[in-house]
């Protein structure tokens, strides 16, 4: 049977620093983030779109909703983040031959 005043266990609350994507790349206001992630000891990476505009307060906001105009932008940043993505993982693979 427990103690009476035995304490609680304290819980350890971890932080984390805030990760910054590897790269962005700008198309106006359209931007594609290239994040990297690892599992198992392998590398990936991951791709996020968003579309910076000011509200009425002149404030910055992103969302990832995108008008028909904004569409070739996107595709053409998904271009670039996929090139860059294949450099990475090229050099990443010359590396470990080395």
């Amino acid at each position: 049977m427990p103690a009476k005043n035995a304490t609680a266990p304290q819980l350890k609350i971890v932080t984390t620093a805030a990760k910054l994507p590897v790269k962005t790349f700008r198309l106006g206001h359209i931007k594609a983030a290239i994040w990297e992630n690892e599992s198992d000891q392998k590398k990936f990476y991951n791709v996020t779109f968003a579309r910076t505009y000011m509200d009425d307060a002149k404030a910055y906001h992103d969302t990832a909703s995108f008008g028909r105009d904004d569409l070739p932008r996107v595709a053409k940043l998904a271009d670039l983040a996929h090139t860059f993505i294949f450099g990475l993982l090229a050099e990443q693979r010359t590396q470990q031959s080395a």
